[in-house]
């Protein structure tokens, strides 16, 4: 239940920039960095111990790891509290004491690198992917970007276009999967057309190595419509974009 636990580094590299920290704080103490596979770890093991550091929020904790360890036959810890930095700088939406989680947040907008220069790519419009499950978010975080100036492209609505009589993969998709599936107005029965291909992958390839090919070639010509209107960035809303 982190905040952005997306942007969590990852453990090797906290565990190394803890060790660099602890050794330039007394580098004549021994330090061991233990991964923790429970919310206990050694502490409830190790009859060695003698101390656990604790915050005014970890309290708790603390006292939980002393149960235990007098339920496994060992002594209590001596329990040493610490009180809490306090951020004057926080916002409305962040915690008030120093925390990685407002740092998190505040990463949100920010480049994590400089983007990745590939001279087949043209430099405009700068094209940012935006894929996600439904109910995701994807429509609402779209049009968030279309507000600020993006020029968006719609792949669900291309697929649509691709569909309809006189678009780009309809004959083939008639021509493949048979005229039952058309309507009497002569466009794609959607409905029909799925129940054909749900749960069966060889179906389902066929379909999409018809249409996606297509879809893709639509999307570059609404990239290239983006350039022609001076537009700096594109957001290509896709449900499937990575596959």
């Amino acid at each position: 239940d982190k905040v952005l636990q997306e942007l969590i580094e990852p453990y090797e590299l906290r565990a190394a920039k803890l060790r660099e920290f602890l050794e330039d704080i007394k580098p004549s103490l021994r330090y061991d960095i233990v991964p923790l596979a429970d919310p206990y770890g050694p502490s409830i093991t190790d009859p060695d111990l003698q101390c656990l550091v604790v915050s005014e929020e970890t309290r708790r904790g603390g006292e939980a790891v002393n149960k235990k360890r007098l339920e496994n036959g060992l002594p209590e810890l001596s329990l040493y509290e610490i009180c809490l930095v306090k951020d004057p700088d926080h916002s409305q939406n962040e915690e008030e004491k120093i925390s990685s989680s407002s740092l998190r947040q505040r990463l949100l907008g920010t480049l994590l690198r400089p983007p990745r220069q590939d001279p087949a790519l043209p430099l405009r419009p700068y094209v940012i992917g935006l894929t996600g499950g439904t109910g995701s978010g994807k429509t609402s975080i779209a049009k968030l970007l279309g507000h600020l100036g993006a020029f968006l492209i719609d792949a669900d609505a291309l697929g649509h276009a691709a569909y309809l009589p006189g678009g780009p993969a309809y004959e083939q998709v008639v021509a493949v999967f048979g005229a039952e599936i058309v309507n009497e107005d002569g466009t794609i029965n959607r409905k029909v057309l799925g129940a054909k291909v749900f749960g069966n992958q060889d179906r389902l390839k066929s379909l999409t190595d018809i249409v996606w090919p297509e879809m893709a070639r639509m999307v570059k010509e609404q990239i290239r419509e983006a350039d022609a209107q001076g537009k700096a960035v594109c957001v290509l809303d896709a449900a499937v974009l990575l596959e």
